[in-house]
């Protein structure tokens, strides 16, 4: 990962966090001074816990209490949900990435817009490697930065919605909201 190379370099990452509570679940977010690091689903104690840990180690100091980008993540992710929001323009730390699985997210987040969907096997082709479907599940699946990187568009073959680090719900709820799927009835 970038944000290890980055800590091996001497660099120092300063960052922040804060938990949102949104209509699918609590969603725990980090930022740095480039951009949105993370956003991790099911926010509740424990997982925050561990993941606030997982994140001093990769970023090699204590969080501090604010920094602007955390804001602005808020505040468009708030707005998204509300339905007022249809793309993202907080910067993107992407140092919780790296190699293949970053080239597909960044594919991901540049081109496949809201209210649409993309195939695995056709991001595969996006970025060069055919065949690679399984790998576009792997790299939707280490997605650091899901919402605002939307894998939740990413869709089966076969007309099924795939995978969801999420979970499924979380997923239809977010294609719904997005006019892909029809809304719930109850």
């Amino acid at each position: 990962m970038n944000a290890e190379r980055d800590q091996q370099a001497g660099r120092t990452i300063r960052w922040a966090w804060r938990v949102l509570d949104t209509p699918i679940g609590p969603l725990l977010l980090a930022a740095t001074h480039d951009g949105l690091a993370l956003v991790g689903f099911h926010a509740d104690e424990r997982t925050t816990r561990r993941t606030l840990s997982r994140l001093r180690q990769a970023f090699g100091q204590e969080p501090l209490p604010e920094i602007p980008h955390l804001a602005t993540a808020a505040d468009e992710l708030a707005r998204y949900f509300d339905g007022g929001l249809r793309a993202f323009t907080v910067p993107l730390d992407w140092s919780l990435s790296a190699g293949f699985n970053e080239r597909v997210l960044r594919e991901l987040a540049a081109h496949v817009a809201y209210g649409t969907v993309v195939g695995y096997q056709d991001l595969a082709d996006r970025v060069g490697e055919p065949g690679a479907a399984r790998a576009v599940g792997a790299a939707m699946g280490s997605n650091p930065l899901p919402v605002v990187v939307p894998c939740h568009r990413v869709v089966a073959s076969d007309g099924g919605i795939g995978g969801f680090g999420g979970g499924l719900e979380t997923k239809r709820q977010l294609l719904a909201l997005e006019g892909v799927l029809p809304q719930p009835l109850f």
